[in-house]
């Protein structure tokens, strides 16, 4: 199963370009290391919640953009080769001058529960950041099973679910306070790719009405409450 290392940054909205510029040449450097694929996508469909969401996870200014993304590995070992080596690689030395204000980006590691699909270069992507029991870790996995099969009938072409492996604790904030976690409760990291938006907004809604969605389980593995979502641009 893939590894993978996800973050969530909020970067000024004036400085998109700069941060695309900035993702593009981290990425020919973490690849060069050891990563399988590395992508970064802008906020554009980011909800306000209700007890959390996006925005108060990286505590989003008005000027800025939620931006999501992750790093894939083959396995652990080599994303800790590759995360060893990047400390000491003068390229991304050259780097340490961030679009965005590094202090609220939340980052940690995860190993995929399920992973089913192609990838998607250039698409649109949601994603997710879900507090769930530790003991609920097979119940969650068997939902993103399910949820597959009908994702991928109306235009997904990925998706991935992750369970959080190593995941710090920040000074500002970090994926636990996202999430509103609870003392025995896991992150899972996640997202589904979709060719392009348009794909997206019809498949979403065809998926909330497809009448199988009321054969999944009536009592979620989480609480759906503190689940944290949002759709995401290319950059």
């Amino acid at each position: 199963m893939t590894y993978v290392i996800g973050y969530v940054t909020a970067v000024p909205t004036v400085n998109r370009e700069a941060f695309a510029d900035h993702c593009r040449k981290a990425s020919g450097v973490m690849t060069d290391l050891g990563a399988i694929r590395m992508v970064d996508v802008w906020g554009d469909d980011v909800p306000d919640g209700k007890v959390n969401d996006f925005k108060g996870a990286v505590a989003a200014r008005p000027d800025e953009t939620v931006c999501f993304g992750w790093m894939e590995f083959a396995d652990k070992a080599a994303a800790e080769t590759a995360t060893d080596r990047m400390k000491s690689d003068p390229r991304m030395q050259a780097l340490a001058d961030m679009p965005f204000d590094g202090k609220r980006m939340i980052y940690g590691s995860f190993e995929a529960l399920f992973e089913a699909g192609e990838t998607v270069p250039g698409g649109y992507v949601d994603g997710f950041v879900i507090p769930v029991p530790d003991a609920n870790r097979e119940g969650y996995a068997n939902l993103a099973r399910a949820s597959w099969r009908i994702f991928r009938e109306h235009g997904a072409k990925r998706q991935v679910e992750c369970w959080s492996d190593d995941v710090p604790r920040g000074e500002v904030t970090d994926f636990y306070r996202a999430a509103h976690a609870k003392d025995g409760e896991a992150i899972a990291f996640a997202f589904l790719e979709w060719p392009d938006k348009a794909t997206r907004d019809a498949g979403m809604k065809a998926v909330m009405e497809d009448a199988r969605m009321s054969d999944m389980p009536q009592e979620m593995p989480f609480d759906g409450k503190r689940m944290i979502y949002a759709g995401f641009a290319p950059v």
